[in-house]
C-alpha cells in the first residue's frame, strides 16, 4: 500500500556547528547523567512502529515504500504495513490550556534554548524545501508559527511577507514574533490549528512546524490543512518522531504527542493528501541517531489532488481554543508533570553532543 501512495522519505542531517556550541558547557554537565544508558552505542538501532533500521550515519536523500528495502549508507529498510499506536490517551501537554501555559513562560527563552539543539536554521531549510515556496506570490499560512522562526525560513525562502499569515494560540509566542524586523508586513494572528479562520481553497502553501505535538486531535488539524489548501497546492507539516529507546519513550510519551512516521502518512492520507512524503531532519552530532526520538525529526508534505473538503469527515471538536482563564489544579498538575518530561528532551541533545565528543 505504501508504493501506491507513492510515499517517500529522505534525510536531511546538517547544520552548523557553531549553533551547537550554543548548548552551554553548565547544560553539558547536565546531561552526564545520560552518559550511561547509551553511551556504547556507536552503532544505534531504531524502530517506528513496523519501519526498522540499523544505521551509524545517513545523509542521502531517498527512500522509497515503493518495496520491500530501500537501501541508505548500508541499512536496510523495511516496511510491513502500517503500525499505529492508540492515541485516545493523551499526553499531559497534549492539550490546548496546558500548551496555552506552557508557552506562556518556554516563550520567554525558546529562540535561545529551543532551536539551537532542535531546529537550527540549516535544519529549517531542509525541513521547507519539499514544501516548495518558490514564488514570491505565494500565499502562505503557517500554523502554530510561534515565535516566527519558522515563518522567517518562508520569508528566506522568497515569499513576499505581505503574502503570509503566521497563526498561533499564544499570545505570548506571537507577541515575540511581533518584535522581529524580519517579519514586518507578515500578518500574525491568534487562532487555532484544529478550527482554521480561512475560507476552503484559499492557501497556496499550508506550513505548519513544532505544533502538531499540541493538537488533541491531530487528525482533524490535518483535514483543516486540506480543507484551506488550494487544489494543487501543497501542505508541509514539520514536528517530532517518536523515540524507540525505553527512557526517552517515558519522557516523550509523559510531555506530549511524538508521532510515528506511519501516523504522519497516516493522518495526510486519510484527509485526502496524494504524493505523500516523508523527510527526515535532525542535528547534526545526532549522525543520523533517531532511537530517542526528536522534537523536530521530520517534514510530511501531500499535495491536494482537487477542490473542496477533505476526505474524511470529523464530528465536533473535543477542545476550544485555550484563553488565559483556562486554568485549573488539574490543568496545573498536567502542566508540571508534563514539564518534566519536556525538560528531559533538552538534555537530549546535549547528551548526544557528548556523544558525538567522546565516541
Amino acid at each position: 500500500p505504501w508504493g501506491a501512495m507513492g510515499v517517500r522519505i529522505s534525510s536531511a542531517m546538517l547544520i552548523s556547528r557553531a549553533e551547537a556550541a550554543a548548548l552551554g558547557p553548565m547544560a553539558m554537565a547536565a546531561a552526564c547523567c545520560l552518559i550511561v544508558a547509551s553511551l556504547p552505542c556507536c552503532v544505534e538501532s531504531f524502530s517506528f512502529g513496523s519501519l526498522t533500521a540499523a544505521t551509524k550515519f545517513s545523509t542521502q536523500p531517498s527512500m522509497a515504500f515503493g518495496s520491500i528495502g530501500g537501501r541508505q549508507s548500508g541499512a536496510r529498510w523495511m516496511m510491513s504495513g502500517a503500525a499505529s499506536r492508540p492515541l485516545g490517551k493523551l499526553r499531559l501537554i497534549q492539550h490546548k490550556a496546558e500548551a496555552f501555559w506552557f508557552y506562556r513562560y518556554l516563550s520567554i527563552v525558546y529562540d535561545k534554548i529551543v532551536n539551537p539543539g532542535h531546529w537550527t536554521e540549516d535544519m529549517r531549510e531542509d525541513a521547507l524545501k519539499p514544501a516548495q515556496l518558490t514564488s514570491p506570490d505565494l500565499d502562505v499560512v503557517d500554523v502554530g508559527g510561534g515565535t516566527g522562526f519558522c515563518t522567517l525560513g518562508i520569508v528566506k525562502a522568497g515569499v513576499r511577507p505581505e503574502k503570509i499569515v503566521l497563526m498561533d494560540q499564544s499570545p505570548h509566542q506571537l507577541e515575540k514574533a511581533r518584535a522581529k524586523k524580519g517579519l514586518e508586513g507578515v500578518t500574525i494572528m491568534e487562532g487555532d490549528a484544529e478550527d482554521l479562520p480561512f475560507e476552503t481553497d484559499s492557501k497556496d502553501r499550508y506550513v505548519s512546524a513544532g505544533s502538531i505535538e499540541y493538537w488533541p486531535d491531530p487528525q482533524r488539524g490535518i483535514c483543516e490543512a486540506y480543507r484551506v489548501v488550494k487544489p494543487g497546492g501543497i501542505a508541509c507539516c514539520i514536528g517530532p518522531v517518536h523515540p524507540t529507546f525505553p527512557l526517552s519513550r517515558i519522557f516523550a510519551d509523559l510531555w506530549m504527542l511524538f508521532p510515528t512516521e506511519e501516523e504522519y502518512i497516516e493522518w495526510f492520507t486519510k484527509a485526502g493528501f496524494e504524493d505523500v512524503k516523508i523527510t527526515r531532519i535532525g542535528p547534526w552530532w545526532y549522525h543520523g541517531v533517531r532511537r530517542h526520538g526528536l522534537i523536530m525529526g521530520c517534514s510530511v508534505t501531500g499535495r491536494k489532488p482537487e477542490a473542496g473538503l477533505p476526505k474524511l469527515q470529523l464530528g465536533p471538536k473535543e477542545e476550544k481554543q485555550a484563553t488565559k482563564k483556562d486554568s485549573s489544579a488539574l490543568n496545573i498538575l498536567r502542566l508540571i508533570l508534563g514539564t518534566l518530561g519536556g525538560f528531559y528532551y533538552f538534555l537530549v541533545p546535549v547528551y548526544m553532543f557528548l556523544q558525538h565528543l567522546l565516541i
